[in-house]
């Protein structure tokens, strides 16, 4: 069994792919690693999966994983967390920007720090400073306010995992992005952050643009939801339902007995309060039938990871 599992997911970056691959067997070698290096092939629409597929020849440590379509970050990190084998799991990007002589210190701060998660810091950037760095900097300033992890950089790709949190989590849509958020809702707490070299980028261009910002934020609230009221959604909706219908319910009394006090000349159905009081009571009605379907999805849905995975070895 391997001593680490380095899983790099990928989508047309076959010029940097044979330059990885070696420098990360370099690094393993002179450390005396026992490594497997799982590249997962997201799609991509270059030659990707045939420079995988030499690589594999010239190195036993390289195994790959190829989707049949495009699915995203997430689906590729997900499918690669299943396959690895490691006792530590080190995630990086394909694109050479992460430097594999981070590697040791990754691997050491997990087996002898005893950190659940080591999260990398790209404290010195070489992006753009308008459509990157600093919307990052707001991005990662409204992470840590909401979900309470203090990490300076959650989305950088390069991290190192204890592997019973990559056995623990599951990451879907656009989770990628929240995996401390994600291990810390399973119930490891113990996460680390290191700065790492952030290195310009030497082939192809980036494959993220602004939207990932307004995403992320949504998915940031979705994630803080679910890690809260996912398995119990009827705690949620059928709170607010509740409270909705009992002050619908309270104020429709107490038109009732005005109107048994006032006598005839008051009318129940002409007043404003009236028609608020039914509508309250309406969606708080709602409210808790969402919660109660909730509850039913929560207990019967399928894996939501179903990938079709065209080849593999």
């Amino acid at each position: 069994m391997p001593d680490i599992s380095i899983v790099i997911p990928l989508y047309n970056e076959e010029e940097s792919l044979p330059e990885l691959v070696d420098w990360i067997e370099r690094v393993c070698g002179e450390m005396g690693y026992r490594h497997e290096v799982i590249m997962i092939d997201d799609g991509s629409t270059d030659g990707s999966w045939d420079v995988i597929k030499n690589l594999s020849k010239d190195y036993n440590a390289v195994r790959g994983i190829k989707f049949q379509r495009n699915y995203g970050k997430s689906a590729a990190l997900n499918e690669g967390f299943k396959a690895a084998r490691g006792n530590v799991v080190i995630t990086m990007d394909a694109d050479l920007q992460d430097s594999p002589d981070e590697i040791p210190e990754l691997y050491r701060m997990i087996t002898a720090d005893g950190f659940d998660l080591v999260s990398g810091w790209k404290k010195v950037r070489h992006d753009n400073a308008l459509t990157k760095n600093l919307p990052s900097k707001l991005y990662n300033g409204v992470n840590r306010w909401i979900s309470g992890i203090k990490l300076h950089d959650m989305n950088c790709g390069l991290k190192a995992y204890n592997k019973k949190v990559v056995k623990s989590i599951e990451v879907y849509g656009e989770m990628h992005r929240f995996i401390p958020v994600l291990a810390k809702s399973a119930g490891f707490r113990k996460i680390g952050e290191k700065v790492v070299v952030h290195r310009a980028r030497k082939y192809g261009v980036s494959k993220f643009g602004w939207e990932r910002f307004i995403n992320g934020f949504l998915d940031l609230l979705s994630i803080q939801f679910i890690s809260r009221f996912g398995k119990k959604p009827m705690h949620f909706f059928g709170l607010m339902g509740t409270i909705a219908f009992f002050i619908g319910f309270i104020s429709i009394m107490y038109l009732i007995a005005s109107r048994l006090v006032e006598g005839a000349n008051f009318g129940l159905t002409n007043r404003v309060t009236f028609y608020l009081a039914l509508t309250t009571m309406v969606i708080g009605t709602q409210f808790f039938l969402a919660g109660f379907l909730g509850e039913l999805v929560s207990r019967s849905a399928a894996d939501r990871n179903s990938y079709l995975i065209e080849e593999t070895f």
